[in-house]
């Protein structure tokens, strides 16, 4: 085997959209197809563990979007995340009354004696992710507008985001404002008229998660391939010279920010469906670090770094805390720490560079050694 030609951007593009739709394709056959105890087959548990990967991954691209390509670190996109989540929740909690005919018991606490009007916005699921994307992209651009025409970049960036997570985390903790306080919103039935327990329902959540990772991948390749990509690329790295060339980088930046955030809402909109329940916890500012640090694993500026990293730490999560659980947040923690000090451009940063370097190698294995006998 020779490695005469290094593996073409489409060609790794196409390679990796097709691995994401091959496992959507494999997770029901999986499971309908073998037995239960064959080594192929797929549980309800694991089919819903890689669903809520899924929408980890798409959550990390959304942040590499703006990060990798754009300069500008949000320690925020919780918020984002929890838009959608909570936005879903309360399509949900749509569902189940519809069918019930019963309050939710965070509703019967506060002493409500009806589902309130306004809920019925969310009553349809189309209407309701549009209403969540727009929702998500009005708050990113009266944030970006204000802190992009301020130039408010860098640390300070990250600090003012990651402060607004906290402050609506805090607010969704108060009771008055109607979604449930620490509890939260749960008791999830339905999702477009289906049964959320039956099988086939968590199936077709995390199938639909791949599918819309791979969707959200292509997209976001496209954007940062386009000479859009070009200019945000240029931005992060000498924003001043583009400005003095006549570009308003603030807008070029609202745009990239806003495609962002949509992003991060589709993905708190596929996550809660499958987890059962959304609280303040899904806009903890520990979150919005940890999707930072699943970009920085991963590789930023790469896209598929990105939810390289998103589906490795969130899948040794999910066994070391079966598998170990007093201390696996430890061995998390010291596998994240030698990733990113010994890798410096992340796992497929890494990974990429290895194979760029692999024809120069492949050739000098090949060349014949001319050096004479008798010689040192």
């Amino acid at each position: 085997m020779t490695f005469s030609r290094v593996p073409s951007g489409a060609r790794i593009d196409a390679t990796f959209v097709a691995a994401i739709v091959l496992l959507a394709l494999y997770m029901p056959l999986s499971h309908l197809a073998f037995e239960a105890s064959s080594a192929w087959s797929m549980s309800l548990f694991s089919i819903n563990e890689v669903g809520q990967i899924m929408s980890f991954a798409l959550l990390a691209l959304a942040l590499d979007l703006v990060w990798g390509y754009v300069g500008m670190l949000s320690l925020g996109h919780g918020i984002f995340f929890g838009i959608g989540g909570y936005m879903m929740g309360m399509y949900l909690l749509n569902e189940s009354y519809a069918a019930t005919h019963v309050l939710p018991d965070f509703m019967q606490y506060m002493g409500w004696s009806a589902f309130p009007s306004w809920w019925l916005l969310f009553s349809g699921l189309g209407a309701t992710v549009l209403l969540c994307l727009l929702a998500a992209v009005a708050v990113a651009a009266v944030f970006g507008f204000a802190a992009f025409r301020s130039r408010v970049n860098g640390v300070y960036f990250s600090i003012i985001t990651q402060a607004l997570t906290y402050a609506l985390m805090l607010l969704l903790f108060v009771n008055d404002v109607g979604l449930g306080g620490n509890n939260g919103l749960t008791g999830f039935t339905r999702i477009a008229g289906l049964d959320l327990q039956r099988p086939a329902t968590q199936i077709g959540l995390a199938v639909v998660s791949c599918l819309v990772l791979a969707g959200a991948y292509l997209v976001s390749r496209f954007v940062v391939s386009s000479s859009l990509g070009q200019a945000l690329v240029a931005i992060r790295d000498d924003e001043p010279r583009m400005r003095f060339l006549g570009y308003r980088t603030h807008v070029l930046k609202l745009v990239a920010w806003g495609l962002s955030a949509a992003l991060a809402a589709l993905a708190g909109m596929l996550y809660v469906p499958q987890v059962g329940i959304v609280n303040p916890t899904i806009v903890s500012p520990t979150l919005s670090i940890e999707i930072a640090v699943w970009v920085a694993i991963g590789g930023r500026g790469t896209l598929i770094g990105a939810v390289v990293g998103a589906v490795l730490v969130n899948a040794l999560k999910f066994w070391l805390s079966a598998a170990a659980p007093s201390v696996w947040p430890f061995l998390l923690a010291g596998v994240t720490l030698l990733i990113t000090i010994s890798m410096v451009r992340g796992l497929w940063g890494e990974a990429r560079g290895l194979l760029h370097h692999l024809p120069s190698l492949a050739r000098a294995a090949r060349a014949p050694n001319t050096e004479e006998p008798g010689h040192a």
